[in-house]
């Protein structure tokens, strides 16, 4: 599932303390621009106005295009049946002209200039926020034996289609594949969750991930040359909470822009449960706006897409984990409000001796008490130590 939700780039008082604090508008002024993302034809760029109905639609060419199917979780609706989301993302073959300028630029900033082997790295990452994007396409896969149509695209070259599954007797956490046919493309890994039970919602930067989102240097240097690395100690809890649990479904919720989604989804199979990558849109010329993405609007995303599972599992007890860097408490905090039991437990991972983070405020006790404001105290807690939290999760299945 990706994050379809517009932009909203106002910025929240969570998202004014992080910019500030790590000087991302003069940052930002001097990034390269990304015009060629949005070179598509005139037929395509009218038709995509049209949206699912688009009678003008093309199959992606295998020859030029490629395609990401983003994994799922399917959710069974009041007959039993089974449904899912499926996104997929459209994309033109190494079509990102400023592939050169822009590696260029990111290199010399984060300070790994004439390094070949970390340019090739970079380039390979960076590629697919530079290619061109692909509205008004389409694609089909085989799900379970039947051949199915995703899209067409819409003006951001992603499709989303709400589809019935074909088969019965799917088990929950069971998992099966849909692949693209007529064309390369990820393999979609569709989750399976009954309606009740528990449930894991997940922040990815600087709560499960390395990404140092305070700083803007540190953004470019975690997100594109270094090898991501997982938050000291959470991979192992997350393995505890797939045992105290029972297997339950995990989403990955993060403001990272999809194009990101293949690099995220190897870190993840690397550390983590499987799940399903709640993703960013990524509707920027340029690229300042990846950084904005994930400073910019964070709270309003990601209330948004809670709200979104809620409406698919209203009747699974979610733990929601994230970290005190962005905006996961106030987010979490409104989740709650909400809708209640719905959230069984909240855990903030206390971020600390990060630069460019302003930890004073970002840690103060009276922000936590204000995000938490009419959430009871034995729902949320903020840990520093993975560990911390092991007790917590044993005695919260206890009482279930």
């Amino acid at each position: 599932m990706a994050g379809r939700a517009r932009q909203r780039m106002q910025q929240d008082e969570e998202d004014k303390i992080t910019r500030k604090a790590g000087n991302f508008a003069e940052f930002e002024a001097d990034m390269p621009k990304l015009a060629n993302r949005f070179s598509f034809s005139l037929k395509d760029n009218l038709s995509s106005y049209l949206g699912r109905n688009n009678p003008f639609y093309e199959n992606v060419n295998p020859e030029t295009d490629y395609v990401w199917l983003l994994d799922n979780t399917a959710y069974q609706n009041r007959l039993g049946r089974w449904k899912a989301e499926f996104v997929a993302a459209y994309f033109v073959k190494n079509s990102g002209k400023d592939l050169s300028e822009v590696v260029a630029w990111v290199s010399d900033k984060i300070g790994l200039a004439d390094d070949k082997e970390a340019e090739a790295t970079i380039a390979e990452r960076i590629q697919p926020l530079l290619d061109q994007i692909l509205p008004a396409h389409a694609v089909e896969i085989d799900l379970h034996g039947v051949n199915v149509r995703l899209g067409p695209s819409g003006r951001d070259g992603i499709s989303s289609d709400e589809l019935a599954i074909p088969g019965t007797g799917f088990k929950d956490g069971q998992v099966t594949t849909a692949k693209a046919l007529h064309t390369d493309a990820t393999t979609n890994k569709i989750h399976y969750a009954k309606p009740s039970g528990w449930a894991v919602l997940s922040d990815v930067d600087d709560t499960i991930k390395k990404t140092l989102t305070s700083s803007p240097i540190g953004i470019l240097k975690t997100t594109f040359a270094e090898e991501p690395e997982p938050i000291k100690g959470m991979p192992e809890l997350y393995k505890h909470l797939v045992q105290k649990l029972e297997n339950p479904p995990f989403w990955y919720l993060s403001a990272s822009p999809y194009n990101l989604y293949p690099f995220l989804r190897e870190f993840r199979d690397t550390y983590y449960p499987t799940g399903t990558m709640i993703l960013r849109d990524a509707s920027w010329m340029n690229l300042a706006g990846f950084l904005a993405n994930l400073t910019q609007g964070t709270e309003a995303y990601k209330v948004d897409r809670i709200e979104k599972v809620n409406r698919w599992f209203p009747k699974r007890r979610f733990i929601l984990i994230g970290d005190s860097t962005q905006s996961d408490p106030e987010a979490y905090g409104e989740a709650y409000r909400k809708h209640g039991k719905w959230v069984g437990a909240i855990y903030i991972r206390k971020v600390m001796g990060v630069e460019g983070m302003d930890e004073e405020q970002k840690n103060a006790p009276e922000r936590f008490e204000k995000a938490f404001k009419d959430v009871p105290k034995d729902v949320w807690y903020v840990f520093e130590d993975p560990q911390e939290l092991y007790a917590k999760v044993d005695a919260l299945v206890q009482t279930k």
